[in-house]
């Protein structure tokens, strides 16, 4: 099943869950909430002053969310990401990241953000 680890078939849980982005600025942090198939979070620290993000977790395992940032110059960054999930070495989650932005620096990408661990 695309999205799920072999060794860990089981839909993930991502309730009170941390991620940051291993190689980008670690001071930005996401704490994700999970209700059923609805998942959200909030984005704090390094240059995000405050940020959501929210969606649905997928059949085959993956995230497809919505998200708006507000940063610490001011600007407002909207978009969306479809969020395929993997297991580390360790059993943190790390969710690779396909994305698209809006606005006024509209663009895609791809990043990876991981689970801090506990």
């Amino acid at each position: 099943m695309a999205g799920v680890n072999p060794r860990h078939p089981a839909p993930l849980d991502y309730d009170g869950r941390r991620f940051h982005a291993p190689d980008g600025d670690r001071r930005t942090v996401a704490v994700y909430h999970q209700q059923g198939d609805l998942v959200w979070g909030e984005v704090t620290g390094g240059t995000v002053q405050r940020g959501w993000t929210a969606g649905t977790r997928q059949p085959d395992g993956t995230l497809a969310m919505g998200y708006t940032f507000v940063l610490t110059d001011g600007q407002i960054v909207c978009g969306r990401t479809h969020n395929t999930p993997t297991l580390t070495p360790d059993g943190r989650i790390r969710l690779h990241e396909t994305w698209e932005r809006y606005g006024p620096t509209p663009g895609t990408g791809t990043s990876t953000i991981e689970e801090i661990a506990p």
